[in-house]
């Protein structure tokens, strides 16, 4: 793929609206993405999702076919974003990143400020980072730990340079972009986020996200599919969509293309998928919550892929 971010030269032809199950055979037509994603997620000690690298791999591949409006850098909402990976790849790679969630990262990591350059887009949306150099000693706790925890944020700072992009922290709910102006994102992304909001509110949340899209520009999101009923995954407190419902909850016409008619063959191909369960993240060992209970590979659902662009 190269860089996710090419040159912001001239407006590329504009992303389709589709549907699209994430099939395991991203991970070998992606691998330098793949690579580089591992690699940073290492260097940053995020660990992913079982899933996350399909989802990763197939948003970056369509932002890589995007460009500004203008010759500035691409501005790109991070829509749920948390402390992810995405956010961090996309502004080393230039990108303005809007990182928005509704859990407060106002005291986000030393490893995070010293590597990015990072603001809260409000005051309040980013404490002072000798507040939480402060804090890390704090509370209870051996001092030999919080020693050695602190040592782990500092290590990860040597000889690193500073991104050549920005994020702006926004602790927000998706449902109220109130201080992002109409018209201002390029692209929004959003991984394995969507699907934690109420069937219910789903429609506000891509109305406020295609708000603030210019005209022309695309919501790149994964969630779960669900092939002949949506349902509600309990371990990972996320809904699953059929092909119909994401068509109604993303406004989608009824002749945009779906690959959901190959549903049993990719799921098969996804159970069957070594990489995935063989690199699966440790915290899914130490608990019976998230997507891979206790760690046992048996994967209950797929990622799929929502393209919905704004109309220009």
């Amino acid at each position: 793929m190269g860089m996710a971010i090419p040159p912001n030269t001239a407006q590329a032809d504009r992303l389709k609206d589709r549907i699209e199950i994430l099939s395991v055979e991203l991970l070998e037509q992606q691998r330098p993405l793949v690579t580089r994603l591992r690699r940073l997620a290492r260097s940053l000690h995020l660990e992913f999702g079982w899933h996350y690298l399909l989802d990763l791999s197939w948003i970056l591949s369509q932002v890589g076919n995007t460009r500004s409006a203008s010759s500035a850098p691409l501005r790109i909402l991070d829509a749920g974003a948390g402390t992810g990976l995405i956010q961090w790849y996309l502004a080393e790679q230039g990108a303005e990143v809007i990182s928005v969630d509704r859990m407060s990262r106002a005291h986000l990591p030393l490893r995070f400020r010293q590597r990015f350059r990072v603001q809260g887009l409000r005051k309040q949306d980013l404490a002072p980072t000798r507040q939480v150099f402060q804090n890390n000693w704090k509370g209870a706790g051996k001092l030999q730990v919080k020693l050695v925890n602190q040592l782990k944020e500092l290590s990860s700072l040597a000889n690193l340079h500073r991104s050549a992009g920005k994020v702006f922290i926004y602790n927000q709910d998706l449902r109220n972009l109130a201080d992002i102006p109409d018209n201002s994102i390029d692209v929004v992304v959003s991984v394995s986020a969507l699907e934690h909001n109420p069937p219910e509110d789903l429609p506000l949340v891509r109305a406020e996200l295609l708000r603030v899209l210019r005209p022309g520009g695309a919501l790149l999101a994964t969630l779960c599919a669900a092939e002949q009923q949506d349902w509600f995954h309990q371990p990972s407190q996320g809904w699953c969509y059929t092909d119909a419902s994401l068509r109604r909850l993303f406004a989608l016409a009824e002749d945009v293309p779906s690959n959901y008619d190959r549903y049993a063959e990719l799921f098969q191909a996804l159970r069957g998928c070594e990489e995935l369960r063989k690199n699966l993240a440790r915290f899914y060992y130490r608990s019976g919550e998230g997507g891979m209970p206790w760690g046992v590979w048996d994967p209950k659902y797929q990622p799929v892929g929502v393209c919905k662009t704004k109309a220009g």
